[in-house]
C-alpha cells in the first residue's frame, strides 16, 4: 500500500495573505510561501481516496492549483466563513463523478450546515448542477475508508469544535485551548498540524507562543503551524522555530507512512 499524502491546501487565517488593502512586509512579500490561502488541507490515502478537512473560500482555486481529481469526503472542524463557504465548489466533483459526497463533523455543525446551504444535502437524483451531500454527524472514533478517524474537542473561544486525528497524523486549527482529554488523544504522533494566528494573543486563536506551548506538550516528530495572518512573515518565523517544528505554507506536501 502506497502511503498517506496531505498537502496543506490552504494555510492562511480568515482574511488571507497578502490582507487586501495591506503594504506590510509579509503582504508585499514576493516569496510563495507567504501567499496564504484560506486554511483547508487534503488527504490522499494510500488507498487512493481523498479526504479534504474543510471548504475554504478559496477551495475552487486551490483544488485548480493542486489539481484535485476527486473528493472522497469532508471533515468539517467547524462552521465558520473561512473554513465552510467553499462548500458549493463541491459540485463539480459530484459532476464529474456522478457521486453523493459524504460530509462529517459535530451535530451542531452539520445543522448549521442544513440551515445555511440546505440545497447542497440531499439524495442523488440524476441531476449534478448542485452539490449532492450526505450529512454524517460525529461524536465518537468512526471507520472512513481505511482508516479510523477520532474527533478531537478542542475550544475555539466559548466553541467546542472538531480536530481531527487519522492515524499518526492530526489536523489542530482554530484553536484557543487544548483540553487535557484531547490530549491525551493526541499521544505518539509523526506529523500535528497546528494553529498558530500570530504574535499577540487573541481570545479565539492561540497565538506563536501558545503553539509552541502546545507544540512541547504534545511531542509530534513533527509540527506545521498553520493558520496564520500576516503578522507571521515565513522566513523570519522558520528562523525562530526549533527543528520539530516548521511554518506550513500553500501547496506543502507531507509523506505519511
Amino acid at each position: 500500500m502506497q502511503p498517506t499524502e496531505l498537502t496543506i491546501l490552504g494555510a492562511g487565517s480568515s482574511a488571507g495573505t497578502p490582507v487586501v488593502g495591506c503594504h506590510c512586509q509579509t503582504c508585499i512579500s514576493t516569496n510563495p510561501k507567504n501567499k496564504r490561502t484560506r486554511c483547508s488541507s487534503l488527504i490522499k490515502l494510500g488507498t487512493g481516496e481523498h479526504i479534504l478537512i474543510d471548504t475554504s473560500p478559496d477551495l475552487r482555486f486551490q483544488s485548480l492549483r493542486e489539481s484535485i481529481p476527486k473528493v472522497d469526503a469532508v471533515l468539517y472542524t467547524h462552521t465558520h466563513a473561512d473554513h465552510l463557504h467553499g462548500i458549493d465548489d463541491l459540485r463539480a466533483f459530484c459532476q464529474i463523478h456522478k457521486m453523493q459526497i459524504p460530509i462529517y463533523g459535530k451535530k451542531d455543525a452539520l445543522d448549521h450546515i442544513a440551515l445555511k446551504f440546505g440545497y447542497a444535502l440531499g439524495e442523488p437524483k440524476g441531476f449534478w448542477e448542485m452539490p449532492v451531500l450526505k450529512a454524517m454527524p460525529i461524536q465518537s472514533p468512526f471507520h472512513l475508508f481505511s482508516e479510523i478517524v477520532t474527533p478531537i474537542p478542542v475550544m475555539h473561544g466559548k466553541a467546542e469544535i472538531y480536530g481531527y486525528r487519522i492515524g499518526n497524523f492530526a489536523y489542530l486549527t482554530d484553536v484557543s485551548h487544548i483540553p487535557e482529554d484531547s490530549l491525551k488523544l493526541l499521544k505518539g504522533l509523526d506529523i500535528l498540524l497546528l494553529d498558530c494566528l500570530r504574535l499577540k494573543e487573541h481570545h479565539t486563536h492561540i497565538n506563536l507562543e501558545q503553539s509552541l506551548m502546545f507544540a512541547n506538550q504534545i511531542k509530534a516528530k513533527k509540527t506545521y503551524l498553520i493558520h496564520m495572518t500576516h503578522d507571521l512573515e515565513y522566513e523570519s518565523l522558520k528562523k525562530e522555530l526549533p527543528d520539530h517544528i516548521d511554518v506550513g505554507y500553500d501547496g506543502l506536501k507531507i509523506t505519511i507512512n
